[in-house]
């Protein structure tokens, strides 16, 4: 049987078989009139089914098999995808993930993916410049921003001089709409929930910088060390854009680490009609970027780049010498020696790919299309009557809400049951998020087919269930 299932005929016909299926379910997608995006399965069924067929006996058709996960998966290719902050891939994108798989380098020493760590460190040191960082600034490639946000923040500790036996005083500032992994990273670290300084957010949900120095000097005179101060490139819930310039003067001024969390909007670097919502981001100690967000690769893959200003101590220096026998704890090409994954794929291969095939023009396109489109659908939203927005928008994350004229709590209950039967018909896909107590809808564009005769239709669609 395992020669059998290495076989290179029969892999050739079954990859065949699949790529035409992709192609055909691609086709689909984009084809007129608007596909269904979801057909919501109850979990207990969905298990069900899975468990029976895992059960069963009989040979699996792959064919079969493919029809099945395909049917009664999500497809983010639909126009209607308007939910999660999950990229749409590029098609180019399933023969890189095909090419991983099959090679199944790992990152960890230099021998076991030449490529992988060559090409991190040629897409770190660009994307270090596009940013603003100095010349030899480092970086590499992790799975996913939680996993960034942690390994800049153990940065930020091990840069900041503070005794070991001090760390139950440390503390960081963050604003109150930043994502919570940033919590998690700190409270991982030892950081306890009381250190956890939350700053408020304006009417815009942005950092309140007015506030920093009293905040501050609270924190420093109830005994706290604050280590770094975090800014959000833009938050999740509603895509706000803190003020990086007035927050890196605030860090540059007590000498505390300043880190950016751009999972999401880092990647209006690429464009220059939203480059400025990242003005002052060149003065940060540390940033994150997720590709798999706005950069059309499938999860999961993030750049965490440190300023070579302030680098510091490299907080991962570990010894095994079953890995490493040569090279420093600094060497840039055993990327283990850097993180906290010590296997780990060379994800870096989709991005390199996308840029070398199509250039940096396909990002610029695709921020400024669904920035564009995201203050598109807030005006529908606005010449709607009966709704209206959380915020204005900044960029492709748009939340908004049904007017019940039955007050707040009638607000929150119109929606919910919207979002309900949305779900369940399963033409579009959106979410919901609570704003400030309260229940909005939650629109992510992230597909670059959704247009703005989609969007007309979402609300539309909304519409005729308000009544």
């Amino acid at each position: 049987m395992i020669f059998e299932a290495n076989s290179h005929e029969t892999f050739r016909e079954e990859a065949h078989k699949l790529v035409d299926l992709i192609a055909d379910h691609l086709k689909m997608s984009h084809s007129e009139g608007l596909q269904k995006t979801i057909g919501r399965i109850p979990p207990e069924e969905q298990l069900g089914f899975w468990r029976e067929d895992f059960k069963s006996k009989e040979p699996m058709d792959l064919q079969d098999f493919w029809s099945k996960v395909f049917s009664r998966s999500i497809n983010v290719h639909s126009r209607g995808y308007l939910g999660h902050q999950i990229s749409v891939p590029l098609p180019l994108t399933a023969l890189t993930s095909a090419a991983i798989g099959y090679m199944n380098n790992s990152t960890t020493v230099y021998e076991l993916a030449m490529v992988g760590n060559t090409m991190e460190k040629v897409i770190i040191e660009h994307l270090a410049g596009k940013f603003g960082y100095d010349g030899d600034s480092e970086g590499f490639v992790t799975s996913g921003g939680s996993l960034g946000n942690l390994t800049a923040l153990l940065k930020a500790r091990s840069s900041s001089g503070i005794d070991s036996k001090d760390y139950s005083r440390l503390a960081i500032m963050v604003s109150e709409e930043a994502h919570y992994s940033v919590e998690r990273a700190a409270s991982i670290l030892g950081v306890s929930r009381e250190n956890i300084v939350k700053v408020p957010s304006d009417e815009s949900f942005r950092i309140r910088t007015d506030l920093l120095e009293g905040i501050y000097s609270e924190a420093v005179s109830a005994g706290k060390l604050v280590f770094c101060v975090v800014g959000c490139a833009c938050t999740t819930s509603v895509g706000a854009y803190d003020d990086l310039a007035a927050i890196a003067d605030f860090a540059r001024t007590h000498g505390i680490w300043f880190h950016v969390d751009g999972a999401h909007g880092g990647v209006a670097v690429f464009s220059d009609k939203y480059r400025h919502y990242l003005d002052g981001i060149e003065h940060s100690d540390s940033l994150v970027l997720d590709f798999h967000k706005m950069m059309l690769v499938p999860s999961i893959s993030t750049a965490v780049i440190f300023n070579a200003r302030n680098r510091g101590a490299n907080a991962f220096s570990p010894k095994a010498d079953y890995l490493w026998q040569a090279g420093g704890a600094g060497a840039w090409y055993d990327s283990a020696k850097h993180t906290l994954e010590c296997t780990k794929p060379i994800s870096v291969l989709h991005a390199y790919a996308i840029m070398r095939v199509y250039g940096e023009e396909i990002y610029r396109q695709h921020v400024d299309k669904l920035y564009d489109l995201g203050r598109s659908f807030a005006d529908m939203v606005k010449g709607q009557a009966g709704m209206e927005l959380a915020v204005e928008p900044s960029c492709n994350i748009v939340c908004f809400r049904c007017l019940s004229g039955a007050g707040e709590d009638g607000d929150d209950r119109l929606n919910k049951r919207i979002y309900e039967e949305l779900l369940e018909e399963g033409l579009f896909y959106i979410v919901s998020t609570t704003i400030r107590g309260r229940f909005y809808l939650r629109v992510s564009l992230m597909n670059p087919m959704t247009d703005a005769e989609t969007l007309e239709e979402l609300l539309k669609d909304i519409v005729k269930r308000t009544v």
